[in-house]
């Protein structure tokens, strides 16, 4: 296991299965979707979709489907599913708040989703983590989102950090790639078991008190 630095300027989190709980929503959209067109929904088809936007899932799911064109009607249906599922809450995952905390007593910290703003806020107010951070970006407000490096970026330097003295926590692939391309160090908690994903540091949660540890020593 190769480990993250103390010296850093900024740590910045994804949201969406790394702070809170919403992947069940997701996933439940997701389901719902694929069984409307015939098929089931499992590992093999939560891994075209996970930690994609909303747009990028649905033309996943379109090539999938064999509906080319189809896109944007499957995004539309994809939002108003995953707006109603966090309609009923979602919670933050175990450790998320303590280790929020603890990093934010030592650096800056910020939020860099995928999801469109609406779904960001309603995610971390629904937790309970909003008022923990002063930034937050959305997919929406960057040309092009995960895996491309613009969150990233435009999240370091909102904090007035280096991106190569960051870090960013993550759960996907599509996260991971735009925080390497951004050039931050990674910590990878996977939504997905088993799956193979390059990192700094992987753990099993956030609640791993080697976490813990770890944002005590910052500054």
């Amino acid at each position: 296991m190769r480990s993250l630095p103390t010296s850093v300027e900024a740590v910045v989190f994804d949201c969406d299965g790394l702070l809170v709980n919403t992947e069940v929503c997701w996933t439940v959209a997701e389901t719902a979707i694929f069984a409307a067109h015939g098929h089931s929904f499992g590992p093999e088809q939560k891994a075209l979709v996970i930690g994609r936007t909303v747009e990028a899932a649905a033309e996943a799911m379109a090539d999938y489907f064999g509906r080319p064109g189809a896109g944007a009607d499957l995004a539309a249906e994809l939002l108003e599913r995953v707006r109603t599922e966090l309609a009923g809450g979602a919670a933050a995952l175990p450790g998320a708040a303590e280790l929020v905390r603890a990093c934010r007593a030592a650096v800056p910290i910020a939020v860099a989703s995928n999801s469109p703003r609406e779904l960001l806020d309603t995610a971390l107010e629904s937790a309970g983590l909003a008022a923990h951070f002063t930034h937050s970006f959305a997919a929406d407000e960057v040309a092009s989102p995960k895996p491309a490096p613009d969150l990233y970026l435009m999240a370091c330097e909102a904090l007035g950090a280096a991106p190569q003295r960051s870090v960013a926590f993550e759960d996907s692939a599509t996260g991971i790639s735009a925080a390497r391309a951004a050039g931050l160090h990674v910590a990878v908690v996977p939504s997905l078991p088993g799956a193979d994903l390059d990192h700094d540091w992987l753990g099993t949660g956030l609640d791993d008190r080697q976490l813990i540890d770890w944002a005590r020593q910052l500054g």
